[in-house]
């Protein structure tokens, strides 16, 4: 009954209805139309005449009016409106005519009125009538139709090579779609068609000085989109074409893409502009592609003297300790702090850290990183630069214990940064000191100060000894000073050399430090820290270069360890420097992880993992992703799965306490205790290579915008539901997608991950929370350490690592990032992201490491940090201020027209310091002048014509020529 009234009340409503479809009036047309229909439907009927002449007129007349017909972009032509209730009619009077002219005419209307119709999928009837038409016509018909064209030739192509069928009837109209494309402003369409068809190479015959532009900045920003080998022919032909349009500086943006040196130097080598050279010289410098270009010999050779010299200059960052300070002295903000200044305790409410909760010595280990990290660069401080000569305070270094004086002697270098000739001269003494912590500090201090800075004075390895008994410490290489104590006795000692060695010569191919590194590496008498640091050197020395001899070193090391010295912290980072020789290389790891798959059991996982992950960094391949996904994914019995099967031991030991004594109870209760039973020392080997996984993920992912986004997506996930393993590498991915991008979702997300249950996990976040807002001052991630400092005020080991967090936020007083990420977000610089990967693994064992006597490694950094500048210079390099517009990046890729690249813009005046995402052009109203401080997501454009750059991309030190067709304008 209920449902039969509730029928009833649904009948009226729906008379109801019926009745206003009944009165809505049909669709009006105009006299014009009406007349249009009309002829439209004549013509059909004398399309189905026997005449062959009355057809003939009949398609004419209907070509002519589809052909001369105008519409808007989104509505179908009236023409083809008309015609489609007849398409069936027109189909099969197709199907029934005689082969000849009428038919491939008709052939042609129906492939144009079947692309406006939805029809089945796979059918392809466009082209399936097209084939049968005119095949010579193509761009009569319009942009639309070569569109949908275009997409159906693609299909069938993908069809007919898995079906191994022949393709020239598709390649014969591909060869007309794709001139049409190009001249027609649809670049994109041309490559895509290109692509699904494996002819890219015909691209290039198309290709001139009106579309390269477009043409290459679509190639270049799908390759990350695209399979191997794809993405590498992608970015080969982009390098082709902006050598024939001689686009040096793009040329060579590509080619440090590709990572390929031999295309590097004749990239170079083809730039004959001496001020173009320089500017060149400048990107390389950024890159860390010091070894990359040999001016003295080979293709790159300069011989003009003064040029060469002028070359050198610039490509080994000799000048970027001055261009820094002259940012500084602009920004006002030359002035030393000390860590209270950083610390801001007088903000904190409630527990503040003091008494008796506090280590004295790790506070002090505390604010040796701080005022480091706060006064890096700046060559002056109010800690360790002082003098106490002739008063009775005892000097910063030595209020730290043992291995404290280790860190706070190296941050001589890191306050001294790339300032080599001022540097040097406040190491030195401490060389001579009677305690081997200060000594270790000091050559590590010797490697900071002259990383990211190569001095080509270093003399060669034959005449180190006389320049080490040289007593001026201003002419005295890095390897002078340091090659003699990598033998020492001192394990310390020896350790802080081996890194300095590696910090001072990343990125250079130095043949002098693999002698000196590869027997430490060999020898199995050494201990594994020594090993493991003589591996991380090595890998930052040789990053990228697949250096065969190191590779064999570092694997017979790995096979020669037993299971005992695998296990532990510092054989990770033998892997560490095994992956960083192919980072970026792809498929040229293949035969090394093969033979990873040989060594032992509780190393082999985690190498494959490694290597895998680094040789893809940057690539955003997804399938290496899903691979490292589904290792994450994997539930592994550790310590929280077997836990409880050595519980009866407990209790058994109680039992044995309160029985009779009988022998046979005893018997079967020692049993028990003799058992061996798999917990966690045992087990987590087994689940090691899982924290490498979750790096990956974002190594591969972090160079390309949405991949990150995807990758940001995929973290949370495992966050969720992943293993503590997992979980506790969750915050460090999230730190490396992010460096020095303090995204509020990422920010929100580990704030919540430093108060986790589990203290790895906290603590990963914490230091996390530094590398995410490393040198942006942000004062919300600012507020949230403050906030974590008076948390943790019992806990001395997670209050070091917000203090190091602190002191990383405020790096450079805010004009220094860690961003491996450069040149508007199109180069990842393998030396910068080498550094970060060492901090990464240390967190992997934070106990052992950073948290325990190897704190020093956070060091590491300094390869990574770079001002985020935007200064410009002339001719002659002399700083030039000019106004410049800075504003949030814009994507314009496959953009119609000429779209603004930044929005939301202020104008500064150089130099200026620039964010992630922000852009910079240079302005002629409302202008800041350079220097300007750039941020994250940040891009910068001249906003005057007086002056033109010599590189498309306004972002660190750009220099600019005057332009002769500039006319000054009276007010």
């Amino acid at each position: 009954m209920a449902v039969a009234k509730e029928e009833q009340k649904a009948a009226p409503d729906k008379q109801k209805q019926d009745g206003k479809k009944k009165q809505e009036p049909e669709e009006e047309l105009s006299d014009e139309d009406l007349e249009l229909k009309k002829n439209i439907e004549l013509m059909v009927e004398r399309v189905k005449d026997s005449d062959a002449a009355i057809v003939k007129a009949a398609l004419d007349a209907i070509t002519k009016e589809i052909h001369t017909t105008t519409s808007s972009m989104t509505a179908v032509p009236k023409p083809l409106k008309f015609l489609r209730p007849h398409l069936e009619t027109l189909i099969s009077t197709f199907e029934a005519m005689p082969a000849g002219p009428n038919r491939q005419t008709l052939a042609d209307v129906l492939s144009l009125l079947t692309s406006t119709v939805a029809g089945k999928e796979g059918e392809r009837e466009g082209l399936r009538f097209k084939l049968q038409g005119n095949t010579s016509d193509l761009e009569t018909w319009g942009h639309e139709y070569m569109r949908h064209l275009a997409g159906e030739i693609a299909e069938e192509y993908k069809d007919r090579h898995e079906k191994e069928q022949p393709v020239d009837d598709l390649l014969h109209l591909v060869a007309q779609i794709v001139p049409y494309h190009m001249t027609h402003n649809a670049e994109p369409e041309a490559v895509d068609l290109l692509l699904e068809v494996d002819q890219l190479d015909k691209l290039e015959q198309h290709v001139d000085d009106k579309n390269y532009a477009r043409t290459c900045l679509y190639l270049v920003s799908c390759c990350t989109y695209l399979p191997e080998p794809e993405d590498t022919q992608v970015l080969q032909l982009a390098h082709r074409v902006y050598m024939a349009q001689h686009k040096y500086h793009d040329a060579l943006r590509v080619a440090l893409r590709l990572n390929e040196p031999a295309t590097i130097e004749a990239t170079f080598a083809a730039c004959s502009d001496v001020l173009e050279r320089r500017q060149l010289g400048y990107l390389l410098a950024r890159h860390g592609a010091w070894g990359a270009i040999n001016l003295e010999e080979g293709p790159a050779a300069v011989e003009d003297e003064a040029e060469r010299e002028a070359l050198r200059e610039i490509i080994s960052n000799s000048k970027l300790s001055e261009h820094f300070l002259a940012l500084a002295r602009d920004l006002d903000v030359m002035e030393p702090k000390v860590p209270e200044d950083v610390y801001k305790s007088h903000l904190t409410d409630g527990r503040q850290p003091a008494g008796a909760a506090l280590d004295s010595a790790r506070q002090n280990l505390a604010s040796t990183f701080v005022n480091a990290f706060v006064n890096a660069g700046y060559g002056q401080d109010k800690l360790v630069t002082v003098s106490t000569e002739g008063n009775d305070t005892v000097h910063w270094i030595f209020k730290n214990k043992d291995h404290g004086k280790t860190s706070a002697t190296a941050s001589l270098g890191l306050i001294s940064l790339w300032d080599v000739e001022g540097g040097l001269p406040l190491i030195d003494k401490y060389l001579y000191s009677n305690d081997n912590a200060v000594v270790a500090g000091a050559l590590l201090a010797t490697g900071l100060v002259n990383c990211g800075v190569q001095n080509e004075n270093d003399p060669a390895f034959a005449l180190i000894s006389d320049y080490v008994s040289n007593a001026d410490a201003g002419i005295r290489s890095a390897f002078a000073l340091i090659s003699d104590y990598v033998s020492n006795a001192d394990a310390g000692i020896r350790s802080g050399a081996i890194l300095g060695l590696g910090l001072a010569y990343a990125g250079t191919q130095r043949e002098e430090v693999q002698e000196l590194l590869v027997p430490l590496v060999l020898d199995s008498d050494q201990t594994m820290e020594v090993a493991g640091l003589a591996a991380l050197a090595l890998g930052l020395v040789f990053s990228s270069s697949c250096k065969e001899d190191v590779v064999e070193a570092l694997l017979t090391a790995l096979m020669s360890r037993g299971e005992t010295e695998l296990s532990g912290v510092w054989a990770k980072f033998l892997v560490l420097g095994l992956g960083l020789l192919f980072l970026g290389k792809q498929e040229v790891v293949e035969p090394t992880l093969e033979i990873a798959k040989t060594l032992a059991e509780c190393v082999s996982k985690y190498a494959q993992v490694v290597l895998d992950g680094c040789a893809y960094a940057g690539s955003g391949n997804v399938l290496k992703v899903q691979e490292l996904l589904a290792l994450c994914g994997e539930h592994i019995e550790t310590e929280e799965a077997t836990a409880w099967k050595s519980k009866p031991v407990a209790f058994g030991g109680l039992a044995c306490g309160t029985s009779s004594g009988k022998a046979l109870k005893v018997q079967e209760l020692l049993a028990l205790c003799g058992e061996h039973i798999e917990t966690e020392e045992a087990t987590a080997w087994k689940a090691v290579h899982q924290g490498p996984a979750v790096l990956g993920i974002a190594l591969i992912a972090m160079a390309e915008p949405l991949g990150a986004q995807m990758a940001t997506r995929m973290l949370e996930h495992l966050l969720s539901y992943g293993e503590p393993p997992v979980r506790r590498c969750v915050p460090l991915a999230l730190a490396l997608l992010h460096v020095s991008d303090p995204a509020q979702q990422v920010v929100d997300a580990l704030s919540r991950l430093s108060h986790d249950a589990d203290t790895e996990a906290a603590q990963n976040a914490v230091l996390a929370l530094g590398i995410v807002g490393a040198g942006t001052n942000n004062a919300r991630l600012a507020g949230i350490l403050r906030g974590l400092a008076s948390y943790y005020y019992k806990e001395p080991s997670l209050l070091f690592l917000v203090r190091a967090a602190q002191g990383l936020a405020h790096m450079g007083k805010g004009l220094i990032g860690l961003s491996p990420i450069h040149t508007d977000k199109q180069l990842l610089s393998g030396v910068a992201l080498s550094g970060l990967l060492a901090v990464l693994t240390a967190c992997q064992d934070l106990k052992a490491t950073i948290g325990a006597k190897h704190h020093y490694l956070l060091y590491c950094l300094a390869t990574a940090m770079k001002p985020r500048m935007l200064l410009t210079v002339d001719n002659e390099g002399q700083l030039l201020s000019v106004p410049v517009r800075v504003g949030q990046a814009v994507d314009v890729v496959a953009q119609a027209g000429r779209p603004k690249t930044i929005t939301g813009f202020q104008t500064h005046t150089t130099p200026v310091l620039m964010s992630a995402g922000e852009r910079a052009e240079l302005g002629s109203f409302q202008t800041h002048t350079t220097p300007v401080l750039m941020s994250a997501g940040e891009r910068a454009e001249l906003g005057s014509e007086k002056y033109l750059p010599l590189t498309p991309i306004l972002e660190g030190t750009v220099i600019l020529k005057t332009n002769p067709d500039y006319v000054e304008l009276a007010e």
